[in-house]
């Protein structure tokens, strides 16, 4: 079983019985929350992206993509020799290397604000990165009636089951919503198994996501 925009949609509505005008204007609220829960709760491989880029050595600054949430590992590379800098807070960054204008070998970066991490100490040459971090994919609501996206292929319970839980909530029907709510759990519960047990055991420390 897979749902397209269209199919997902038309089996809420028979669920829930109704084709309510609002209703209808709200299920792709209800299933961007559905992918939201799924994004914040399970670590999959479809969440994981690499890139890429160039830095310099005059800013101890480096951008992150336009989709990042967080980051599994972010390594600098000069003369082909990788190094992987320690994730710290800003504070630590800060306390570290006080004048930004120090340089040296980057041996710690911190997530500076929500589009630019913070290097320190500031790279003393140019470098490429790679990063390897977790992005926000593309909703099943952005895409035609008829297209799917990896979660409605290969996690339909986990999307029907939290898109009902929303539309429950949104009718005022707390007991279908408590019903739907196990449910869902039930079905990230089996994802969890799949994305953070089964799929990740052998994993190198630098590409698990750190608390």
């Amino acid at each position: 079983m897979s749902f397209t925009l269209a199919s997902l949609k038309s089996t809420v509505q028979d669920y829930c019985e109704t084709a309510e005008t609002t209703f209808v204007a709200e299920l792709d609220t209800f299933i961007q929350e559905a992918e939201e829960r799924i994004l914040k709760n399970v670590e999959l491989p479809v969440f994981r992206k690499n890139v890429t880029g160039n830095g310099t050595s005059s800013s101890p600054y480096l951008g992150t993509p336009t989709d990042f949430l967080a980051t599994y590992s972010l390594a600098l590379i000069i003369d082909s020799v990788y190094t992987y800098p320690l994730f710290k807070h800003v504070s630590f960054i800060r306390d570290y290397t006080p004048n930004p204008s120090t340089t040296g070998a980057t041996k710690y970066y911190a997530l500076f604000d929500d589009s630019t991490f913070i290097l320190a100490p500031t790279p003393a040459a140019n470098y490429d990165y790679e990063l390897h971090y977790k992005y926000r994919p593309a909703s099943l609501t952005t895409t035609s009636g008829s297209s799917t996206t990896w979660l409605s292929d290969n996690a339909p319970d986990a999307m029907l089951y939290g898109t009902l839980v929303e539309a429950a909530t949104f009718l005022k029907i707390p007991e279908e919503a408590a019903q739907y709510e196990q449910r869902f759990l039930s079905a990230v519960s089996a994802l969890k198994k799949l994305g953070e047990g089964y799929g990740a055991r052998d994993e190198f420390r630098y590409d698990i996501a750190r608390g």
